[in-house]
């Protein structure tokens, strides 16, 4: 299992990455994305899987007839935020394959149908909404909405599909292909340190965060960065850098996180006063009332800062996502399957997944494995090799109790 997971992972690992940061960049549907989706199709076909691209551009790896409509489905995704880390969405794929080479060492027989998936665009880093794949699937996404998704250059996410070489005149809601699913297992790397505080090198996921993306757009005057008095500036500039700080504040005081970590300034010169300041607000919180009281906060001291500096300020909700609480019997089971002379442990996470997405409309469960520093977004993300080779025997054992026996 050592072997296989670490050939896969090898020629996976150079795809997209930055020989500048190191990160990532495999953005939806551009050439690095593409090779992923070759790199997961030739895993498929290595392993006699019958593959298919659902309508909203998934990719699907069966072992078995999906139209029994109780199958066990595995898997993650492929691409990343910028400069992402190298775990994030692919470990859970991975693992996948992996966990499957194991079960065939096994020699256990399937009594369900198993696949493995990779949900496309789930960082949302091109088009700005996470989850796209997922949330078309379900419906959380209308085709209309989906069809309105820009990049930072004008382009349209139909545009991208296309010049990808897909259809997206079919791509919404697909309930005939969730009905062919009986439980959904997502692993992924942890984004925290709560496995390495406990020392345990696999954790069950009891919930998501609630969370939601909102657009700050601070409107002023350009005009001359030398030549205008301070008194008479219209400077969206100083409302957003006020807002930036009261985001910190309102998150301390409410035990959540809230994070303005995209900005987009107009004209853009050094030597010009901006016109337009656009930031974007991550937040989530332990629960509603929480993140409810964060975002008020937020919004409700940004509007202050720009009356004072006679800026005119817009504020677009973007996306949400309510709490996701992972159905108690699948969670549970994932426990008994993996319980040993000490538990696994449950934990929450702020993280958004694809599993939660489905939750709504199928039975989910998370995987997590232990990550040693908590970085996660970033190129420093990282796992350890046993504790790899850990999640891939979780895994494993999961599939076989719920597919196998």
């Amino acid at each position: 299992m050592s072997d296989t997971f670490h050939a896969m992972w090898r020629s996976l690992r150079p795809i997209g990455r930055s020989d500048a940061t190191g990160g990532y960049r495999r953005y939806a549907w551009t050439a690095a994305d593409a090779e992923c989706r070759v790199w997961f199709q030739a895993q498929a076909e290595a392993r006699g899987l019958d593959y298919e691209v659902d309508r909203n551009g998934n990719q699907w790896a069966w072992l078995g007839d999906p139209s029994r409509g109780d199958a066990v489905v595995t898997g993650s995704h492929l691409d990343s935020v910028p400069d992402g880390g190298a775990f994030d969405g692919p470990l859970g794929v991975v693992s996948s394959f992996a966990a499957l080479d194991e079960l065939r060492a096994r020699k256990v027989s399937f009594r369900r149908p198993l696949a493995i998936t990779n949900f496309g665009d789930e960082e949302g880093a091109r088009f700005g909404l996470a989850c796209v794949g997922s949330r078309l699937t379900a419906g959380q996404l209308t085709r209309e909405k989906a069809y309105e998704l820009t990049d930072a250059s004008g382009t349209t996410l139909p545009q991208a599909m296309e010049a990808a070489g897909y259809d997206p005149s079919a791509i919404g809601p697909d309930p005939e292909r969730l009905a062919r699913i009986g439980a959904f297992v997502e692993l992924h790397v942890e984004q925290g340190r709560a496995l390495d505080l406990t020392g345990d090198p696999v954790g069950i996921a009891s919930a998501i965060w609630p969370h939601g993306r909102w657009r700050f757009d601070f409107r002023g005057e350009a005009n001359h960065a030398g030549t205008t008095r301070l008194a008479d500036r219209r400077d969206p500039m100083l409302s957003y850098a006020e807002t930036v700080l009261a985001a910190r504040r309102e998150a301390e005081l409410a035990g959540a996180v809230a994070t303005f970590g995209k900005i987009a300034v107009e004209p853009n010169g050094v030597n010009a006063i901006p016109s337009l300041v656009r930031g974007w607000l991550d937040s989530r919180a332990a629960d509603q009332e929480s993140l409810d009281t964060v975002v008020t906060g937020i919004e409700k001291a940004a509007r202050e800062y720009a009356d004072r500096h006679g800026i005119d300020l817009d504020v677009v909700r973007e996306s949400f996502t309510p709490v996701v609480e992972f159905e108690d019997a699948l969670r549970d089971e994932l426990g008994r399957l993996l319980g040993g002379e000490r538990p696994v442990p449950v934990l929450g996470t702020g993280a958004g997944h694809d599993a939660g997405i489905l939750s709504g409309s199928i039975p989910t469960a998370m995987l997590f494995v232990r990550n040693p520093t908590g970085v996660s977004h970033s190129p420093a993300e990282f796992a350890a090799e046993d504790d790899c080779v850990a999640g891939v025997t979780a895994l494993a054992d999961v599939l076989e109790g719920l597919a196998c026996r």
